[in-house]
């Protein structure tokens, strides 16, 4: 376990490094960073939504288009406006207006500026198309030695039921804590979709007792991040112990989750992860499926998973 880490934690780290990487940052700087009223009304309206932004600004900026018929999320803009403060002066020992020659109170006008709000409206990337937008994880392909009995005795030892579903965007994979389930996408490789049934499960095994008050309140983005690194992280250590080499798509996810190059979100949760990951891997080898005793391997021929889960 701790090789794995070590290597985990390598392999995130180099990805720091990339010409890719700094593409991506690139781009994500480009988007807004919302209030958490904003975060709020968002998540109201499109719970789904992982990156928005406006009708002009995924033209211009992203080389993106609007889908015809889609219906926008409405948000809260702040709006600057100039204005002009007027006041008597005030003679300080009197406390009395200051006049001038013609016994006029002498007016001072000091120039301000104010805000306000209006509504805006702004799009989610699933609700537009055209130019790719960069990515630091590339997905898995290729099929898995023993998939069916693998998916299957995750499905038993998931605290959620499973579904595969349509997701919104580029979602893979979703937990949804109020409603209890784990929806997969369909039509994935076996490698994708073991991988994201391992991270779904560890959402669910982790996460839905940590939120913050209501079950339905958006996390703040660093309890978010350190989520995705959990269970990215255990879903990398559980597919490596089993024969799946997830790096292609588990280092950059985490990179990208990351607040920073010193890696703290999985610094700090490297007891959780060891924890969880172990878990996991003795539950799993207790069905009766042994450590693989091949080396994790890439897997390039691309096969549809058989979809045994229900």
């Amino acid at each position: 376990m701790k090789a794995v880490m070590a290597q985990l934690e390598a392999g995130v780290s180099d990805v720091f490094q990339s010409g890719q990487y700094k593409n991506y940052l690139g781009t994500m700087s480009k988007f807004h960073h919302y209030s958490f009223n904003n975060i709020l009304l968002i998540a109201m309206q499109f719970p789904a939504a992982s990156q928005v932004a406006g009708f002009n600004d995924w033209k211009k900026k992203f080389g993106r288009q609007v889908k015809k018929g889609e219906h926008g999320i409405k948000i809260l803009a702040p709006c600057a406006y100039g204005a002009t403060l007027v006041s008597e002066l005030i003679d300080p020992d009197t406390d009395e207006p200051v006049l001038d020659s013609k016994g006029k109170p002498i007016v001072r006008r000091t120039p301000i500026s104010a805000r306000r709000f209006k509504v805006v409206t702004v799009f989610d990337v699933s609700q537009t198309e055209g130019k790719e937008l960069p990515q630091i994880a590339a997905e898995l392909t290729g099929g898995v030695e023993r998939y069916a009995e693998l998916s299957a005795a995750l499905a038993k030892l998931s605290p959620y039921p499973i579904q595969f579903g349509d997701l919104p965007g580029t979602a893979k994979g979703c937990c949804d804590y109020a409603e209890q389930q784990i929806t997969v996408r369909p039509g994935m490789s076996e490698a994708q979709t073991l991988k994201t049934l391992i991270h779904e499960i560890t959402h669910a095994k982790l996460h839905s007792q940590r939120q913050e008050g209501d079950i339905l309140t958006p996390p703040s983005p660093e309890i978010r991040r350190t989520r995705e690194v959990e269970a990215e992280s255990v879903a990398y250590v559980v597919s490596q112990h089993f024969g799946l080499d997830t790096s292609e798509y588990s280092f950059g996810y985490i990179a990208a989750w990351s607040h920073g190059k010193e890696l703290p979100e999985l610094r700090a949760s490297l007891s959780v992860i060891q924890a969880a990951s172990a878990e996991l891997i003795d539950s799993i080898e207790g069905r009766g499926l042994e450590r693989s005793k091949a080396p994790p391997r890439r897997h390039t021929p691309k096969r549809k998973p058989t979809q045994p889960i229900r």
